[in-house]
């Protein structure tokens, strides 16, 4: 009996996970479309000059930018560095770092489809929220010191991108500039498969063995129901325990949506959801690499920076939608038992998406194999996309059993 129980929570599983990963798919491939082009069309230097010195423009368009980048912790690591050192203000170069994790298009299109339309708009209204209080913060403490010696530190090493002088309607042109496209698309898939991979099948464990009496014990009195019924410490307590959660997946934001979406569903506080969506900058491989550039001061400074930001736009995301009557209700997220593999618009974006990813791979890989473009990413652990690269790797034997199970033995 415990064996057909066993395998009934496994098929269930593996068929979650898949199902989730296919909702997903197009959203994924039009983001990584767009954030490809974004990058391939518009350099670094150029941004950076478009900031200029001015502190509130240089806020502002930082934001513009990290919007319209890439979502990928790294890369935004690295362009935020590439920009901090070509000139932008500190406090620029942090909105640009905030912006390019939570404001990015392809994380509203996939939370939309996991949570709904209050967590885009939480999304999206709680990223300037985190920039206006890391920008608040920075004006306050004034660290001139760090900043000066974060500067000098990156002075000293030589890492300039290669910019040419094409303005961005000639690359668009050209045949070269999208195979640069094609190149940085893939490039976007392999920064990702494996954090996508090992989150969307933890996802799907989690909804399938998980009891409900261990979020509850997680995160106090969730499972209750009611958004608005939680008290100040409580709501405080999931803000805090959120992060906690994402540190322990240590899986990116794009990989924990679907995570997310179970976390509501089990009756975690809209503040302590969007805490942990929040929360893939303050976990430690981003401590590391942020060591390695501008040393381990300066490091610690901005995880103090966004995790304050975070707890406090949590809490005023909270508070604004419960006054707005805004709180989005537990029971809309209905992400299981779900008929995933029916033939409806998500099928027919999917097969558009697929041609178009076959097309790119083709002219980015096959074609015209003679151009190279290389976007800087920041430093991985070795060791960790070592695990990573395993962890995924038994996450497909885990599947394909799964799948098997569900649809041939039961």
């Amino acid at each position: 009996m415990m064996q057909e129980d066993f395998l009934s929570k496994w098929g269930e599983a593996a068929n979650t996970s898949a199902g989730f990963f296919w909702m997903a798919l197009w959203a994924f491939a039009l983001g990584y479309v767009i954030s490809s082009c974004i990058q391939v069309f518009v350099t670094e230097k150029r941004m950076q000059q478009t900031m200029g010195k001015n502190e509130s423009k240089g806020v502002l368009l930082g934001t513009f930018f990290g919007f319209i980048s890439s979502s990928c912790s790294f890369a935004a690591l690295a362009s935020t560095k590439s920009l901090f050192k070509k000139g932008a203000s500190f406090v620029s170069s942090i909105a640009f770092l905030l912006a390019s994790t939570n404001l990015v298009i392809e994380l509203g299109i996939i939370i939309s489809i996991f949570l709904g339309w209050q967590f885009v708009v939480g999304e999206y209204l709680g990223g300037i929220i985190l920039i206006l209080i890391s920008w608040l913060l920075i004006r306050l403490i004034n660290p001139k010191k760090l900043i000066k010696k974060a500067k000098e530190r990156l002075d000293s090493s030589d890492d300039d991108e290669d910019e040419t002088s094409k303005s961005w309607k000639e690359k668009m042109k050209s045949e070269t500039g999208w195979a640069k496209v094609s190149q940085q698309y893939g490039m976007e898939w392999k920064m990702v498969w494996k954090d996508v991979t090992v989150g969307f099948t933890i996802a799907g464990i989690v909804a399938a063995f998980v009891p409900d009496s261990f979020f509850q014990t997680l995160f106090i009195n969730s499972g209750q129901g009611g958004n608005a019924d939680f008290g100040f410490f409580t709501i405080l307590e999931h803000i805090i325990v959120g992060p906690v959660a994402a540190f322990l997946t240590f899986i990116g934001s794009m990989g924990n949506i679907p995570l997310a979406a179970l976390l509501f569903g089990k009756g975690v506080s809209f503040a302590g959801v969007m805490a942990f969506i929040f929360s893939d900058l303050v976990v430690f491989p981003i401590l590391r690499i942020n060591a390695k550039y501008y040393g381990w001061k300066m490091s610690f400074f901005i995880l103090f920076l966004l995790f304050t930001s975070l707890v406090g736009g949590s809490l005023a995301l909270h508070y604004s939608f419960d006054l707005l009557n805004m709180l989005p209700d537990p029971s809309s997220v209905k992400i299981q038992d779900t008929e995933y593999f029916k033939i409806d618009y998500t099928f027919w974006l999917n097969m558009v998406f697929l041609l178009i990813s076959g097309y790119l791979i083709y002219l980015g890989f096959f074609k015209r194999k003679d151009v190279m473009f290389m976007k800087e990413m920041a430093p991985k652990s070795k060791v960790l996309e070592n695990t990573l690269k395993y962890l995924a790797f038994a996450c497909y034997l885990w599947l394909a059993g799964g799948l098997i199970v569900k649809y041939f033995v039961s």
